[in-house]
């Protein structure tokens, strides 16, 4: 399988793929699979755009907009993931991954998928250490700290990358692991960018998280990008590591290894070959720039288009940590061999039978290609001077691919999570119902665009996840006099209801209540902790 791996795109998929035309004629080989390793912007409409966590005089539409409204069609499948210039409120639709136009498709926060028996895993954003170890609490019209925090790495996705086991081909990347560069020329990446030396020696240049993974994962290839220079690396792996079974991250285990973990790590046999991670780091899409390489990978026979498939090992990881998905800003911790109750599960690699359950729900696992229009395209004939306008950013939208796919495997939507845990209604789910005919861009005010939306049922997640169930209140026998009763008249109904927020301080009553004229119907109100509320008696 001939894969061509681009760098940051910049939302320059014209240019990529005029590049992959010129590659294909000139070379006469046919490039069966794309794929980009971050910064892919993909903005629909120049609400997406607001989105973007860059100066407004960057701020460009680029051309990802025609191939989401059909005006042109992705001429080889593409995947790709997140970096630190996306349209976030686009992608966060798609958790878990989908496609954001036809042929397009984004591997989500985290995400394992086969083409044509190529393994390809990936993880979207870039570290900081800030919000590591936080849920993922965000959600638009995002404020100017939650628009960057947005696209940060978490411990979650790295947590489940390291359950997965078996061979993977591919790793994508948009940071670097640190240290890559211990591994590759590092004096002519110096040479290249010199201010690199600072962060070389401080250990801050490139992720924690990547390196720990790159030591767990070991894949036969990574293409990363970001820092905008081409640099290629061999990371041999020592056949004695063993690849860690308890998935656990910096964030849950200590550094330090107990004398059991040291007595486990026996001297290599000879006999075992030497695994070779090839790292390749990528440019920008740029003239005169190293941004795209073509690599030949063995896969299966390919009739007509590649074929995408989901992973059966990744998807049984996603619905067992389903219960371990965090939408609070707060830092929490994950399960750890050296951390938490010892009766705990910490080891996510799936067991058989949770395959077979994944096998059971997903009895074809090919990607449906089921993308939806769900919002209108950017018009550039209607909004030429885009760039002098003043705009809000959207609103939060759910994606009913995600819908589905949540349904399908038993798991919740992060999105859906965060609007609720924040007392926040969930929109309307639907898409643009399609135009028959030629493709065209449609712009349609928010009123208009309600009457060509189809609704569909929204999967919502359950209140267990959010931990917004209270106790049961405790009912006293009849014949006790619980002072923590008030009687309210029925009349008086109405008028108390709407205050229910506010706390009654009975303690600064110094006469009684008096009552209204006695009614048969009289109704008790319940106030719970009312012993906060009295005054303490002699």
């Amino acid at each position: 399988m001939k894969i061509a791996v681009e760098g940051c795109a910049h939302g320059e998929l014209e240019r990529i793929y005029a590049t992959i035309e010129g590659i294909q004629k000139e070379s006469g080989i046919k490039i069966d699979l794309l794929l980009c390793c971050g910064d892919f912007q993909s903005t629909r409409n120049l609400k997406d755009l607001q989105t973007m966590a860059v100066p407004k005089k960057y701020l460009d539409m680029c051309t990802f907009y025609k191939y989401y409204s059909g005006e042109r069609v992705a001429p080889v499948l593409t995947i790709f993931i997140g970096g630190n210039h996306e349209a976030s409120n686009h992608l966060q639709e798609l958790p878990y991954g989908g496609w954001v136009a036809p042929n397009i498709f984004y591997l989500g926060y985290a995400g394992v998928v086969n083409v044509n028996g190529v393994r390809i895993a990936g993880i979207s954003g870039i570290y900081k250490g800030h919000d590591y170890l936080r849920g993922h609490h965000e959600f638009p019209p995002y404020t100017p700290e939650t628009c960057r925090s947005v696209y940060h790495v978490r411990q979650l996705e790295v947590f489940r990358l390291k359950q997965v086991s078996g061979k993977i081909d591919i790793f994508l990347s948009h940071d670097w692991p640190t240290g890559i560069y211990e591994y590759g020329n590092k004096e002519m990446l110096l040479r290249k960018k010199p201010y690199f030396a600072e962060d070389m020696e401080k250990g801050q240049l490139g992720s924690r998280p990547l390196e720990e993974l790159l030591k767990t994962v070991q894949p036969a290839y990574w293409f990363a990008a970001h820092l905008h220079c081409k640099f290629a690396a061999l990371v041999p792996h020592n056949p004695s590591q063993k690849r860690p079974t308890d998935g656990s991250s910096s964030s849950s285990s200590s550094e330090d290894e107990d004398e059991e973990d040291v007595k486990e790590k026996a001297s290599p046999a000879k006999s075992v070959p030497v695994r070779v991670t090839k790292f390749l780091a990528l440019d920008k899409c740029l003239p005169r720039r190293g941004f795209l390489q073509v690599v030949d990978i063995a896969s299966d026979p390919i009739e007509g288009n590649p074929r995408l498939e989901y992973d059966p090992e990744w998807l049984a990881i996603l619905h067992s940590t389903n219960h371990l998905i965090s939408v609070k800003e707060n830092y929490y911790y994950l399960p750890g061999k050296k951390a938490g109750e010892i009766t705990e599960r910490y080891n996510f690699t799936p067991t058989d039978e949770e395959l077979d359950a994944i096998t059971t729900k997903f009895q074809n696992l090919k990607v449906p290609e089921n993308f939806e229009s769900t919002t209108p395209a950017f018009d550039p004939e209607e909004q030429p001077n885009y760039k002098h306008m003043v705009l809000g950013q959207p609103k939060a939208q759910l994606n009913p691919q995600s819908n589905k796919f949540c349904a399908a495997l038993g798991i919740d939507d992060p999105l859906c999570l965060a609007m609720l845990a924040n007392g926040k209604g969930l929109p309307v789910l639907g898409s643009q119902t399609e135009c028959k005919g030629k493709p065209k861009v449609v712009t349609k005010s928010e009123e208009e665009l309600e009457d060509d939306i189809e609704v569909e049922p929204l999967i919502a997640p359950t209140k267990r996840k959010l931990n917004l169930t209270l106790p049961a209140p405790i009912s006293a026998p009849a014949e006790v006099s619980d002072k923590s009763v008030i009687e309210l008249h029925e009349e008086l109904e109405e008028q108390v209801e709407p205050e229910k927020s506010k706390p009654i301080d009975v303690s600064k009553s110094e006469e009684p209540l008096q009552e209204p004229t006695p009614s048969p119907n009289i109704k008790k109100l319940k106030r719970r902790n009312q012993n906060i509320y009295q005054a303490e008696e002699d």
